[in-house]
């Protein structure tokens, strides 16, 4: 990049929502190089490499304003400003000669009624979306402070030893928790992963946000004959890479019982869900048909396999249509088994029900990436910038949507990924929901530090959020752990969306632990997450272990400098749990802090408490250890015993008891 073509990149740069100069969370200015820039704006489409590239991409930008959106998202009630492209009008003298008129001032009447509604201006047709003021309320259910536990659902046990936990263990889980008091179970994400492979099993690097992972479905939930025990049901880690190739093998054994009455419902049950869900099907038949061949992902097919639409994929539906089926049965299978648990836990009286989790974004080979196109970022994958805690910062190799495929669609694919979360939930989280304002981007192939960050239509998108909650009468918690982009705090409060106050980040600026009372109401105030260390390993410095036996520790820190800084929180921690008036416990006595923990998150004004199933059962370890991949074992930690059986326990029982006591303290039950 020539130096003398840089007001010209800048310009473009700020056109399409890069930012160049940002700070960081210390407060440092940044300033991202021109390098990056050119290599982004590329990538999102507006070649940048060259004056000639930044000359002609400037006036794709110019033309892109100028066409009329598919969609226009307003508010309730209020006036609805008409966007220049179609804010304009031409008038004729008496001498025939053409004059344009401003319409910029104008706008639309407000519409009362939150939904979607067909459109037409000046000739063109477009959908209008109308949010509400607000995302439904914990008071608009009727109940006052509720809380729940957050479960990963593959720990959970069952009377039947499998090798992980399924939407069967989940129905168990919610009838446990019903009969406690909770109103709420958190799970974790439950998206598509890739068909019985046993490698890239995190639930945050999904292949698809929009289908569901079918190694969840649950036979007997439904009237099937149930999936076999196994084996490896006792085991305290799962074994992954055994363990999902087995689950297909058991579900393919499932499918080929199953008589034509029941075909046929598969069929009328799978058939609102038209050419998205077939397409879904289609790329696990190709995916596991190509990975037996050692290509996995969709790029390292053939290239004749990349267009979901053409020839070669539509003949290998034909050929391969008996596999196609198998999975859509195992999309049926998962989609239909989770909405009778989440039927069940509101029968049980239940306020919410299950509250799902909504990764921030979906694996760069996946069912998403190859079906969705443009839509989503190409030649980008997202993380973070370099900061204190990861000076190299963090690539995630996940991609997410598109800014420029956005508008082009209308924001459908938005709207389908949050509709399809909250078709089977009473409550969504959304992970990282700063994205919706700005993702940080990374060129593939480079550094998180040759990144920038890329903004978002956040208003449009929040709208779209809230709308959607609306119509399924659901909550909205939106991860805001982190560095806060301006202005996003005021407005998530504003739509009604909760904030996330976790126990650990909660402090003072005396580095102490802020009070229960100071918590905002407006948020689900937590005991931990599953990136966070349980309050039991935290107490007896288990984190520390693994900090210092994979190099983690704080440069320039030894283990018992950070011993010595441990100790010194735990004062800060006992005396904001108890008011310092009980004598502090050992560190190898967590249980009283655990219980202390609980009833503080159960008396601050929250009007939802989330326990994590670890905390309740005073657990030491953690599920996921962020920015690990092998060296811990994430997602792979398994309870020891079924989930009532440890309920039952006297010491956890207490524990739940507390939460939902101090729950009920100030709270009027219906």
């Amino acid at each position: 990049m020539q130096p003398s073509h840089a007001p010209e990149l800048h310009a473009l740069a700020e056109a399409i929502g890069l930012v160049r100069i940002w700070w960081s969370s210390e407060g440092d200015e940044q300033t991202v190089s021109d390098a990056s820039l050119a290599a982004i704006a590329t990538a999102l489409g507006y070649p940048a490499i060259t004056q000639e590239d930044i000359a002609a991409s400037l006036d794709q930008v110019r033309r892109e304003r100028a066409e009329p959106p598919k969609m226009l998202v307003a508010d309730v009630g209020m006036p609805i400003p008409l966007p220049p492209s179609l804010a304009h009008a031409e008038i004729a003298g008496p001498d025939g000669t053409p004059r344009s008129l401003d319409l910029s001032t104008w706008t639309l009447p407000p519409v009362d009624e939150p939904g979607y509604h067909a459109l037409t201006i000046n000739g063109h047709a477009l959908t209008l979306a109308v949010a509400p003021r607000e995302c439904p309320s914990v008071e608009r259910l009727g109940k006052g402070r509720i809380w729940g536990p957050a479960v990963q659902i593959p720990a959970l046990r069952g009377a039947s030893p499998r090798a992980f936990g399924t939407f069967s263990e989940l129905a168990e889980a919610v009838d446990a928790f019903a009969a406690r008091g909770a109103d709420a179970l958190a799970i974790n994400p439950v998206h598509a992963l890739f068909a019985g492979y046993g490698h890239d099993f995190s639930p945050y690097s999904p292949s698809s946000r929009l289908y569901l992972n079918g190694a969840m479905g649950s036979p007997e939930l439904l009237g099937l004959p149930p999936l076999p025990g196994d084996d490896a049901g006792a085991d305290e880690l799962i074994d992954w890479e055994s363990a999902l190739p087995r689950r297909l093998a058991q579900l393919r054994t499932v499918f080929a019982g199953l008589d034509a009455a029941t075909r046929e419902r598969i069929a009328r049950d799978n058939a609102p869900h038209g050419e998205g869900l077939r397409r879904q099907a289609l790329y696990d038949a190709l995916d596991v048909h190509f990975r037996a061949k050692g290509a996995h992902g969709w790029q390292a097919w053939p290239p004749a396999y990349h267009d979901p639409d053409g020839k070669a994929v539509a003949k290998f539906a034909r050929d391969t249509a008996e596999e196609v089926a198998f999975h859509l049965f195992t999309q049926w299978l998962a989609r239909e088994s989770l909405a009778v648990v989440q039927a069940r836990a509101r029968e049980a009286g239940m306020a919410v029900g299950l509250l799902a989790d909504l990764a921030v974004g979906v694996h760069t080979g996946g069912a998403d990436a190859w079906s969705m196109g443009d839509a989503l970022l190409q030649g980008l994958t997202i993380g973070a910038p370099p900061d204190p805690l990861g000076p190299l910062g963090q690539n995630w190799m996940l991609t997410g949507f598109s800014p420029r495929g956005l508008a082009r669609s209308g924001y459908g694919p938005w709207i389908e990924t949050i509709r399809a979360a909250l078709a089977t939930s009473g409550a969504l989280r959304i992970d990282h929901a700063f994205g919706l304002a700005r993702l940080w981007v990374v060129p593939e192939g480079q550094p998180s530090s040759a990144g920038a960050y890329l903004t978002y239509p956040f208003d449009d998108l929040v709208r779209l959020a809230a709308l959607e909650a609306h119509l399924a009468n659901a909550l909205i918690v939106a991860e805001d752990l982190g560095t806060m982009p301006g202005g996003f705090g005021p407005a998530i409060t504003a739509r009604g969306m909760l904030g996330m106050r976790v126990l650990w980040f909660e402090r003072a600026p005396d580095d102490g632990f802020i009070g229960a009372a100071d918590y905002d109401a407006q948020a689900a105030a937590m005991t931990g997450t599953h990136d966070t260390a349980t309050v039991a390993g935290w107490w007896t410095g288990r984190d520390l272990d693994w900090a210092e036996k994979l190099g983690r520790l704080p440069p320039g820190t030894t283990r018992a400098e950070a011993e010595e800084r441990r100790d010194w929180d735990r004062g800060l921690l006992w005396a904001t749990l108890t008011g310092d008036t009980a004598p502090r416990p050992l560190p190898d006595d967590p249980a009283p802090v655990v219980e202390a923990a609980l009833r503080h998150i159960g008396r601050t004004p929250c009007v939802l408490a989330i326990a994590p199933l670890e905390d309740l059962l005073a657990e030491v370890e953690q599920p996921n250890l962020p920015g690990t991949i092998t060296e811990h074992p994430n997602w792979r930690r398994r309870l020891d015993a079924p989930l009532s059986v440890l309920l039952d326990n006297e010491d956890t029982a207490a524990r739940v008891r507390a939460l939902d006591e101090e729950r009920r303290l100030t709270s009027p039950r219906t």
